[in-house]
């Protein structure tokens, strides 16, 4: 007699039915060590219409400033448009793969971030002075 091994909980539950609406994207600022926009201060998430998401990477306040800025009104997909003609100066954001397996557009987001401040981030040189 063969035993069905007994699913965790993490394997059973089911993505939301919202997940092909939510967008994600990678905030980024000037690195200045690389002379590019090229240091994620944080993770933007958009399900449009109903809700927005911003994970900050920690220990990032003061050269996060122009995107805290940016953030600090309602945001629309309209704007993250704008945001992607406007790149290319002391600020970026890269679009990012909703990861398989989230639940909310929040969990999608803390994924997002945690594989940035696991691989990303220590890669990088420190800032320097710029």
């Amino acid at each position: 007699m063969t035993t069905e091994p007994h699913p965790t909980d993490a394997e059973t539950a089911e993505p939301s039915p919202a997940a092909p609406s939510w967008r994600l994207w990678i905030l980024l600022v000037w690195h200045p060590a690389l002379g590019l926009p090229v240091d994620p201060v944080a993770v933007l998430g958009l399900d449009e219409g109903r809700q927005r998401v911003v994970r900050w990477v920690p220990l990032v306040y003061e050269v996060a400033g122009p995107w805290r800025e940016r953030l600090s009104e309602t945001t629309t997909s309209e704007d993250v448009a704008r945001w992607i003609a406007q790149s290319g100066g002391a600020c970026s954001l890269e679009p990012a793969d909703v990861p398989e397996g989230a639940l909310d557009l929040a969990h999608a987001a803390d994924i997002v971030l945690d594989g940035l401040l696991a691989e990303v981030i220590p890669a990088l040189p420190p800032r320097g002075d710029g």
